[in-house]
């Protein structure tokens, strides 16, 4: 082997390096500012997730995001559009060229829904939504949030992550990169999707892009184990089991030393520790069967249509219960395209009646439930799609991808309920008063969570990243 010199400058460069580690560890031993080694998330363990203080006080704690995937025509749910009953059969003019995603439009076509107005405040609301309906007073109605991409993929990546090209951070791991989790035992980002399946782009929904690797969002079952081979086998002592784990640690951390910058390795290691610790702790934060009756038909559990999501709902309930920071549930999987999902190109009514239906009752059971527990206030729960629909007809019954208006609602976090935030144009077509685009919506989430959006950043590539870009401003009505 050959030789290897090293410079004097570079020798004593390393050396004070070193001693000064020395020094500086010695002083926070001795005024007890030294972390110490601890075991099974208690007392002074420091991990990536270790809580963080915010930049501000905050107005919730975690966040509940509802995502249903596929494209929820917002004509036909939280944004009512009597023009569309009295203009019915006629083109859309005067509004330039008509952008469609999949061909075949049509004239004008009202909602085959009714809408009724409920709570003092008076908002009106779908008939297909007749349980979320009751808690409009509870709900503020963004109106005019507008997307930027007709595709199904990259409309899903822009809400999740603020660019509609994958490889970015999703706003998930943006708050646990933030504020860490109150509970070391379990993973501070879980994501539960459909039973038939995940959503339109897969995991790059919950990905960490170039953050480390430990921040992306781990994937929990809704039934069952939460997690797949979470148990060890049962001829397997924990003794045994923490031997194999402190042999695979120092392996691994004699390759982290080989390669500093390689972030899966290191959030492979975090990921055997956290996934030692969630063997006593994760089971358990699922474990709904335990849940009263009367709970569980809150949820809709007693029924075939409601239990899917309902379980889902349960579930994101105790993860915020126990500390978990974010929870992202999703409504619509790719089992079969245009009827698992609310993409409602072939027919409106039948869509949207069906998957309504499944998460109408689920989704009240979940704000009654929060507010019930004292958790409202610092839960946020989000309802989201990746895109409208539009107000002309596709083949005469169904509707094709809107990204130019769309309905979102936020409850909870100390936001003030029925009030309706912007407006698209008589037709649902365009935002029109108080466009509201995803950076404002991102902004908006991290200002409720006590965090300035252009203040939390991470250094990639010799730039300040952050996840809003250098746009957004936080919704002055939810935040007021």
């Amino acid at each position: 082997m050959p030789k290897q010199f090293v410079s004097r400058r570079q020798f004593l460069f390393e050396a004070g390096g070193g001693l000064s580690g020395l020094a500086l560890a010695y002083l926070l031993g001795q005024q007890g500012l030294l972390a110490s080694p601890d075991v099974c998330g208690a007392g002074n363990l420091q991990t990536p997730f270790t809580p963080r203080k915010p930049h501000f006080a905050p107005r919730a704690k975690a966040v509940i995001s509802l995502f249903m995937s596929g494209g929820v025509s917002h004509v036909d749910t939280f944004d009512p559009k009597p023009s569309l009953r009295k203009y019915a059969g006629q083109p859309l003019a005067g509004k330039g060229e008509i952008v469609v995603r999949q061909g075949h439009p049509g004239p004008l076509m009202p909602s085959p829904f009714e809408f009724r107005k409920y709570g003092g405040c008076g908002m009106e609301v779908s008939s297909i939504f007749p349980n979320v309906a009751r808690h409009v007073d509870e709900l503020a109605f963004i109106r005019s949030v507008v997307g930027r991409s007709n595709d199904h993929v990259m409309a899903h990546y822009e809400l999740a992550t603020g660019t509609v090209r994958m490889g970015a951070p999703c706003v998930g791991s943006w708050v646990t990169y933030g504020l860490g989790s109150e509970n070391q035992n379990l993973p501070a980002f879980v994501v539960i999707y459909d039973a038939h399946g995940g959503p339109f782009g897969g995991p790059a929904n919950w990905t960490a892009g170039y953050m480390p690797a430990v921040y992306q969002g781990t994937v929990f079952r809704s039934a069952g184990d939460p997690i797949a081979d979470l148990k060890p086998p049962a001829s397997v002592s924990d003794a045994e089991q923490r031997g194999r784990l402190d042999l695979l640690a120092k392996l691994n951390a004699l390759d982290e030393e080989k390669n500093p910058a390689n972030s899966e390795l290191a959030a492979r290691i975090t990921s055997y520790e956290l996934a030692y610790r969630m063997q006593s702790c994760a089971p358990e934060a699922v474990e709904i069967e335990g849940e009263s009756e009367a709970t569980k038909k809150l949820y809709g559990l007693d029924q075939s249509t409601t239990e899917p999501f309902g379980r889902q709902c349960l579930m994101a309930r105790r993860l915020v219960e126990r500390g978990v920071r974010f929870v992202q549930l999703y409504h619509g999987g790719l089992g079969i395209q245009n009827i698992d999902t609310w993409d409602a190109h072939e027919n409106i009514a039948d869509n949207h009646t069906r998957h309504a239906a499944e998460v109408d009752l689920p989704m009240s059971g979940l704000i009654t439930d929060l507010k019930k527990r004292g958790l409202l206030d610092s839960t946020l729960v989000i309802w989201q799609s990746e895109f409208g629909r539009m107000p002309i007809s596709q083949r005469g019954v169904g509707r094709d991808h809107n990204p130019g208006a769309m309905t979102i609602f936020m409850a909870g976090a100390g936001i003030k309920g029925g009030q309706a935030i912007g407006s698209s144009d008589e037709f649902g077509y365009k935002a029109e008063e108080q466009p509201v685009s995803v950076h404002d919506l991102h902004a908006t989430i991290l200002h409720l969570l006590g965090m300035d959006h252009t203040k939390l950043t991470y250094r990639y590539q010799g730039r300040q990243m952050r996840l809003t870009d250098v746009y957004g401003v936080p919704i002055p009505q939810i935040i007021a």
